[in-house]
């Protein structure tokens, strides 16, 4: 709060706004809706002090969720500068159900905003609160808030799964990466796992076993490690093969290493354009256990027609793998 708002908690004015009759901070919460005094409305309930907890709460908790949410918000951040952690617990935990799917975004948003600000507060009750309500839903601030608890695995079985969901997906991997070593094998479990198989799998499954294994690649990873994650060299995802053989390449033996830039090389035409600049930057980092394979292949392709080498990006990544490696 800069020096003109924090005139309004001290001295005469702030005794004021602590002495407003209560339809005058009533109003004050009702100004909350105003597109130009809504912030201020904010700042002039934190100097009324406790007495403006009552009328937030009824506002936030009876209010009518609406598309247009900031209000509610507003709500939401008086009442954490306010210190009303159990008003926003409670808020957390009553779950209505929302007809209107541009209402429920809207709550939804409200939700993550008290979710992330009762994340200030590094208590068991909170803790608590934001693990049932990940359980019910997956919501961004409740993960990231999550993440102001560190060393905390209880909810690492929410966050994995999380990671199926493309709204929520890139908050869980920087909670689950900053948990580290703790998440070590519900990443290599997640990683193996298809669902509901191997050959119907879901792409919300192969999103929760792509980000699992860049995950994995953040750790440092044992034999055994890779032993478990073997199979996936054969995956038929182009993303999980190729980042199998990533690892492998960091940790298998010639064979494999080998078998892993085979498959590496394999996966390069249905790969995106991202995923092609990491193979390349695996293959370089290995160069002399990717050596071999990769001239067998430039040699392959180099059989064909101009017209079809000239359109081979492939060939061109490949040849300039080799092209750096002499230089």
């Amino acid at each position: 709060m800069d020096e003109g708002n924090k005139a309004l908690g001290n001295g005469k004015t702030g005794r004021a706004f602590r002495d407003l009759p209560d339809e005058e901070i009533e109003a004050l919460v009702h100004s909350l809706h105003s597109l130009n005094e809504g912030e201020l409305g904010i700042d002039m309930l934190v100097a009324c002090g406790e007495r403006a907890i009552g009328p937030l709460r009824r506002f936030l908790l009876q209010g009518k969720p609406s598309g247009i949410f900031v209000p509610r918000q507003r709500a939401v951040k008086a009442l954490a500068e306010l210190g009303a952690k159990q008003v926003l617990l409670d808020y957390l935990a009553f779950d209505e159900q929302i007809a209107d799917p541009v209402a429920a975004l809207g709550e939804e948003a409200v939700k993550n905003t008290a979710a992330r600000a009762l994340g200030a507060w590094h208590t068991e009750d909170v803790y608590q609160a934001l693990l049932r309500t990940l359980r019910r839903r997956r919501l961004r601030g409740v993960i990231e808030a999550l993440g102001e608890f560190p060393g905390r695995s209880e909810a690492v079985p929410e966050l994995v799964a999380a990671l199926e969901d493309d709204f929520c997906r890139s908050s869980a991997e920087d909670v689950l990466r900053n948990l580290g070593e703790t998440a070590h094998f519900a990443f290599i479990d997640a990683a193996r796992t298809p669902n509901p198989s191997g050959a119907r799998e879901t792409p919300s499954s192969r999103s929760r076993r792509r980000a699992a294994l860049r995950l994995l690649e953040s750790l440092r990873l044992l034999v055994e490690d890779w032993r478990k994650l073997a199979a996936l060299l054969h995956d038929r995802d182009p993303e999980i093969a190729a980042r199998a053989a990533a690892i492998a390449l960091n940790l298998a033996d010639r064979r494999n290493q080998e078998l892993a830039v085979k498959r590496m090389i394999e996966v390069l035409p249905a790969a995106d354009w991202l995923l092609q600049g990491e193979i390349q930057g695996w293959l370089e980092t290995h160069r002399e256990a990717a050596l071999s394979g990769i001239n067998q292949e430039i040699e392959r392709r180099q059989a064909a027609s101009a017209y079809v080498r000239a359109a081979d990006r492939v060939l061109r990544l490949l040849l300039a793998i080799r092209r750096k490696r002499d230089s």
